[in-house]
């Protein structure tokens, strides 16, 4: 049993790290331990010289090249925490490094690295454009590329956070949560405490919009996604590390996924207790935590929460703020019918009662009916909410629960003008979610490749403080012309997915 990890014992005991790295520093989130009845901790990486875990693993692997092969220069690519790793690793050796990152890297992210040395290049809209370019010029210039996660020494460098926690924590441990993108961090904690304490659960989180270990172990091999979800940009891996998985298939004991509105209620708490502000991959591991011991009933216990970094694009910090109450329940949408006659309006006002408004968008729909989008507050959560929504439907009132629903949230509760005239000669409208990159020239460069083969009819554009930005697009249509777009929307290369079904944009702009 482990006979794999326990191999990586010896690594993660020999590792190096500590001559950049301190051993940080384990806090307890006294807010949220009260909030769920349980004595809740955070690892704090947050605090290492890179703002991240990322920096342990990328010494480790360097370190060891440094001393036995000799290397003098490496090569990454990375788009935030690890090129930080790397960079600064390199310096603090006195060798070269070389980065490649995405165009789309936020301006914060390549700075930091340009000021620990690094050469920075910028290339393509997206890792996987980045990582293609780097692994062509290792192979050009027969020089060592440092991979993320993928590699037995990044692995030992990132267990040795599993190692600090067993040698750092006076009482026993019940269960570690980890934040999983690629599996660098869970398979080093995993492989040290699952050799040497067994008894110790160990829970993979992920962002839902980019669960590869999920869908990996539910399918028994490995599994690679077509696209991920970039709110949690440090754990956007569409695939899990080959070494990673063998490890992690030997002892995880549960795997859960979140919500963009779990993890930025997860950043609230964080700040709460911590007053320092995470990246979301670094709240990734805490609102997995809410999310399972609520859902298992667990009380009473010791649980470990990793804060995997705090390296957060100053854009995004709006986005989380709007978000976070929806994460915590405490804040819900819905759309509403009502008669278009005197008095409705009013009569549906007195019906919602005294509770907080957050958002109310009326628009007339038919001569006879009017759409309301309506947000409100709710102190009591999930309970309160069903219970307003019985209220209203025994008032005969049509009502629709959106709050799970990305494009009213993201798109639907900014737009004005309402729904599309009555297409003529048979034509439909199609509404897709584009993924564009946040760089200037992106829309132009998607309207060039569709070359203007198609009438667009609805466009909205909402920046969510990440490397790329949602956009909703409608087009007007033959309904046998669809394959045809579908086609030109893949050579645009750009991220898409077809929404015309989605009951957002069903009640109120179809």
């Amino acid at each position: 049993m482990n006979k794999y990890s326990k191999k990586y014992l010896d690594k993660i005991s020999s590792s190096k790290v500590y001559d950049v790295v301190i051993k940080s520093p384990i806090t307890k989130a006294e807010s949220v331990s009260s909030q769920f009845n349980n004595k809740i901790y955070l690892k704090r990486e947050d605090l290492q010289p890179t703002r991240s875990f990322k920096i342990r693993g990328a010494y480790n692997k360097i370190s060891n090249l440094v001393e036995k092969q000799k290397v003098k220069h490496v090569v990454t690519a990375s788009a935030g925490n690890h090129a930080q790793g790397v960079a600064y690793s390199a310096k603090s050796l006195k060798i070269k490094s070389t980065i490649f990152m995405p165009k789309t890297t936020p301006s914060i992210k390549v700075d930091s690295v340009r000021n620990l040395g690094a050469k920075v290049i910028l290339i393509g809209d997206n890792f996987d454009a980045a990582l293609e370019d780097s692994l062509l010029f290792c192979k050009n210039k027969k020089l060592p590329f440092i991979h993320p996660f993928d590699d037995p020494l990044v692995i030992a460098g990132q267990g040795t956070i599993g190692k600090e926690l067993l040698d750092q924590f006076d009482e026993n441990i019940d269960i570690v949560f980890v934040a999983v993108g690629g599996g660098g961090l869970i398979s080093g904690i995993g492989a040290y405490i699952k050799s040497v304490k067994p008894k110790i659960k160990i829970i993979a989180v992920e962002a839902a919009d980019a669960a590869g270990l999920n869908a990996s172990l539910k399918a028994d091999k490995r599994i690679k996604l077509q696209e991920v979800g970039l709110f949690a940009d440090g754990a956007a891996a569409k695939q899990i590390g080959k070494y990673n998985y063998k490890l992690i298939k030997e002892w995880i004991d549960d795997s859960i996924t979140v919500s963009t509105d779990e993890i930025c209620a997860a950043v609230k708490d964080t700040f709460i207790d911590t007053r320092t502000i995470p990246e979301p991959t670094g709240a990734l591991a805490l609102a997995g935590l809410k999310k399972y011991v609520t859902s298992k009933r667990i009380r009473n216990k010791n649980l470990i929460a990793t804060y995997c970094g705090s390296n957060l694009n100053f854009e995004s910090l709006a986005h989380i703020v709007e978000r976070s109450k929806m994460g915590e329940k405490k804040e819900m949408i819905f759309g509403i019918n009502i008669p278009e006659k005197k008095g409705t309006f009013r009569k549906l006002c007195k019906s919602i009662g005294q509770k907080n408004i957050t958002e109310f968008s009326y628009r007339l729909d038919k001569t006879n009916e009017a759409k309301i989008l309506l947000g409100l507050e709710f102190n009591k959560g999930v309970i309160e909410k069903n219970s307003f929504m019985k209220s209203m439907k025994n008032k005969n009132y049509k009502i629709t629960d959106l709050s799970d629903d990305e494009i009213s949230k993201v798109h639907l509760r900014y737009m004005s003008g309402g729904r599309a005239p009555e297409f003529i000669d048979g034509n439909i409208e199609e509404v897709f979610k584009v993924d564009f990159p946040e760089r200037p020239g992106a829309l132009m460069q998607f309207l060039e490749l569709l070359k203007d083969k198609w009438n667009i009819t609805l466009f909205h554009y909402k920046n969510q403080g990440s490397i790329y930005g949602g956009a909703l697009v409608g087009f007007s249509l033959k309904s046998e012309q669809l394959k045809n777009l579908n086609r030109d929307l893949l050579k645009t290369e750009y991220p898409f997915v077809r929404v015309s079904d989605n009951a957002g944009y069903k009640a109120f702009l179809k």
